[in-house]
């Protein structure tokens, strides 16, 4: 049952999403020309190696330079859209859901058994916002693309699209290790962290309370084992990041300089021009580009999927409230007829008989003498 309602949740996010299906296949079409732009760069160092350098032609240089400025040009202006879309639709999906969420919160409040992803519903909401916006879900869109650059590297030297190939399985590799040893971490440090912002925030909402009680000390006292724990947990899942991030980011740059070794053997052999030795140093580094943000972004990638899941399990068990009938709006009119009044323990009404009409923004009031009665 437990599952049922989960997918049900999931479903409810899913729909929210594909509101904006037109708005990814856009990015999607954009990240395939920023990346086909991308190979404006080993092209030029191509062309500028062997045929500039050779002829001594300046007009050759200067017409490559106006060509690549420009297409640099077209690549920055389409990636500044893409980046403002993936902003736009991270933005539309939390305003789609935040009216959701919060009724969902709000009601799973008033639930003798709500689920503990209540607590944190309008958190993870965010969370999965930041995903959306963030560099690491660009990569994504970037990644598909990375073989055509191994593709361009196979075709200057098959030796060297080897090497690039075996240096991107390593670091797929380092990118599962990193998903399946952050993992547990990051949980713990996110929750140690709402824990203690929970306690904070109770402590201050009864800090009348507590400074009365003379209890700041004690208070203090457990909110910093909290706030320590926290930290304590936070340092850990950012060393566990921070190795595979590390590790990834050295191990991207001895391939790039191990590209430029295994390029200038082959160039001595006679078996590769030198504006192919560097133009497949630069298509390493833009195919490995995409592997290497996802692995130091994956804290964001962690706090989105677990956002996303914790608001199915929401959502899942606090359902949408069914239409009911609406009712006209109240008029702010009272209407008093004959009203009497005798107090209790009397022997004569107070008021008696009376009548009268109280408009919207009118007042109503007994005045009299002390002792009258009022």
């Amino acid at each position: 049952m437990s599952d049922e309602l989960t997918a049900r949740g999931r479903a409810e996010l899913i729909k929210a999403r594909s509101e904006s299906r037109a708005l990814y296949w856009l990015v999607g079409l954009f990240s395939f020309f920023v990346n086909m732009l991308m190979l404006a760069g080993p092209l030029y160092m191509l062309n500028v190696y062997d045929r500039v350098l050779g002829s001594r032609s300046i007009e050759t240089l200067i017409a490559l330079s106006v060509l690549v400025a420009f297409l640099y040009g077209c690549m920055g202006i389409l990636d500044f859209v893409r980046r403002r879309v993936m902003g736009r639709i991270g933005a539309r999906f939390q305003a789609q859901m935040d009216r959701r969420v919060f009724a969902a919160v709000l009601k799973a409040t008033t639930l003798h058994r709500a689920p503990r992803e209540a607590a944190t519903g309008l958190r993870d909401l965010e969370a999965v916002q930041r995903l959306i916006t963030s560099p690491a879900l660009m990569a994504v869109f970037d990644l598909p693309w990375a073989p055509l650059f191994f593709m361009g590297i196979f075709v200057f030297h098959p030796l060297m699209g080897i090497l690039a190939l075996v240096g991107a399985l390593v670091l797929l590799l380092v990118a599962l290790l990193n998903q399946a040893t952050t993992r547990a971490p990051l949980e713990r440090a996110n929750a140690t962290s709402f824990a203690s912002e929970t306690l904070g925030a109770q402590i201050r909402s009864e800090s009348e309370m507590v400074h009365s009680l003379g209890m700041r000390g004690a208070a203090f006292d457990r909110w910093q084992i909290a706030r320590g724990a926290s930290l304590d947990a936070t340092i850990g899942a950012a060393d566990a990041a921070g190795t595979f991030t590390a590790l990834t980011k050295a191990f991207r740059l001895f391939l790039q300089s191990a590209m430029l070794g295994l390029g200038a053997y082959l160039v001595l052999q006679g078996e590769l021009t030198p504006g192919a030795m560097i133009a497949g140093s630069i298509l390493l580094g833009r195919g490995l580009a995409p592997i290497e943000m996802i692995v130091g972004q994956w804290a964001v990638f962690q706090k989105g999927r677990e956002g996303w899941r914790k608001l199915s399990t929401l959502l899942g068990n606090v359902p949408v409230d069914q239409p009911r009938t609406n009712l006209p709006k109240p008029v702010a009119r009272l209407i008093a007829d004959q009203v009497t009044m005798l107090p209790p323990g009397g022997q004569q009404a107070t008021l008696r008989m009376i009548s009268f009409t109280v408009e919207p923004g009118q007042a109503v009031g007994i005045i009299g003498t002390s002792g009258a009665g009022k």
